[in-house]
């Protein structure tokens, strides 16, 4: 494992020639400067009965994480990317593949055995399902992640063509979309970084009339590290929230959700960091505001009950 090295001096897009072909379904990973946990988990993910093929997108890293994949993972297609794309890597990744689905893991999680084969079959039986947003399990022991208790209360209406409740949510780590949907609404945005990044494509989807379900029985692991840097997380939630709000929401939601905002700013750094940095962004948001339908709205209003 040749992790530590010094980083690439330039972009370096590696296709291999030996790409797996036993699965309908790809896994696109993105990571930066956690070689040791990305090795661990293309490990696990070449595991897998399915044999996915697996795209890295590295952003940017500079802990030696593209010589490492290189080294150690040659059936891996790896793309080192010059600057960090944060989440929107993953539409780098989506990109290079030509499988109908794609699972997302990130360099801390994988998925369990016969997932990807279950969640192919959950999309050729309901064709309206864009995306699945599996279990996952955390850590050692397996606690069932918070945002999956939320997503198991089905506080939507009750769909028949759904495989599970209907969300407006998901976790990365732990979904699976299909491949033409989310080039439809052009994937993450790279505005938005890591963290809350789920929410506008969500509503995208939904707003083009697809569906997003919790299927409880396909199963994704996460095992975060104690060491990830998560500086700046909260603040980056807060500004994602208002700037979802602002280009998706319907007025008055929008105004509300400004001014719950604002209110927290008042006793909250973070909130009141994610306000400021939100502001900035706002001509961008008012120039790309397509607010969503009432019935749309609607929904969202209730999850916020």
């Amino acid at each position: 494992m040749a992790c530590g090295l010094q980083p690439e001096s330039r972009a370096n897009v590696a296709r291999t020639t030996n790409m797996r072909a036993g699965s309908n379904t790809a896994i696109v990973v993105i990571t930066r400067n956690r070689c040791a946990s990305l090795f661990r988990t293309l490990r696990r993910l070449q595991a897998l009965p399915e044999r996915p093929p697996i795209v890295v997108v590295d952003n940017a890293s500079e802990d030696g994480t593209p010589r490492m994949v290189r080294s150690d993972f040659p059936d891996v297609d790896l793309v080192a990317l010059e600057r960090n794309l944060g989440a929107a890597g993953r539409n780098v990744g989506v990109a290079r593949t030509d499988r109908a689905y794609v699972a997302f893991a990130d360099d801390d999680s994988s998925w369990a055995p016969g997932a990807l084969t279950a969640a192919e079959d959950v999309f050729a039986a309901y064709p309206r399902l864009a995306l699945i947003a599996a279990r996952v399990l955390v850590g050692e022991g397996s606690r069932l992640d918070p945002v999956c208790y939320q997503m198991q209360e089905a506080r939507l209406a009750a769909a028949p063509d759904l495989p599970g409740p209907r969300v407006l949510g998901f976790l990365s780590c732990g979904a699976i979309v299909r491949r033409e949907a989310f080039l439809q609404v052009d994937g993450f945005s790279e505005r938005f970084g890591v963290g809350g990044e789920e929410r506008l494509v969500a509503i995208d989807l939904a707003a083009r009339g697809y569906a997003l379900a919790y299927v409880d029985s396909i199963v994704a692991y996460h095992d975060p590290q104690s060491s990830s840097d998560r500086s700046g997380r909260q603040a980056r939630l807060v500004r994602n929230a208002l700037w979802s709000a602002w280009l998706r929401r319907r007025s008055l939601s929008a105004v509300r959700e400004t001014a719950r905002t604002t209110l927290q700013a008042a006793r909250n750094l973070d909130a009141r960091r994610g306000l400021v940095e939100a502001l900035r962004g706002l001509p961008w948001a008012l120039r790309e505001r397509r607010p969503v339908p009432a019935h749309l709205e609607a929904d969202l209003h209730t999850l916020e009950q």
